[in-house]
């Protein structure tokens, strides 16, 4: 079931991103619990629940067109939920007038070849990150 994730989901949105086995961050210190806060209470993130647990979010940037999160937890890829919540962080961004969404991710993974495969065009790279964008 998809809804708009509360304050109080952090804790499993964060879960959900470290059970990720690809595109891990090397430096969790660069994802604070004020940064989660920030996304759930502004544009909203959007997760996804399978008998009350959470199993996967997206959270995207109105401020620069960014889709900063979209992470499915193992065992729950493959059934569409992905492009589910993509579609949500892209809905967001266009809601706030942009144009264009860009995001990163690492090389020769599954989140690659899915974005290849949901039409994002690969247009560089940064700070070892394939850099892709699409129009919304």
């Amino acid at each position: 079931m998809l809804r708009k994730a509360l304050l109080t989901d952090i804790m499993a949105l964060k879960a959900v991103r470290s059970s990720v086995v690809e595109n891990t961050l090397n430096d969790v210190s660069k994802v604070t619990d004020a940064d989660y806060e920030w996304y759930v209470t502004n544009p909203g993130v959007a997760l996804w629940e399978e008998n009350d647990t959470v199993v996967g979010f997206s959270a995207a940037d109105p401020r620069d067109g960014n889709v900063w999160a979209l992470f499915v937890a193992p065992g729950f890829e493959g059934r569409g939920i992905g492009s589910v919540l993509l579609g949500e962080a892209c809905a967001c961004l266009k809601e706030a007038g942009l144009g264009r969404a860009w995001l990163t991710t690492d090389p020769d993974t599954r989140a690659e070849r899915f974005y290849r495969a949901a039409g994002w065009e690969h247009i560089g790279e940064n700070d070892n990150e394939l850099l892709f964008e699409r129009s919304l």
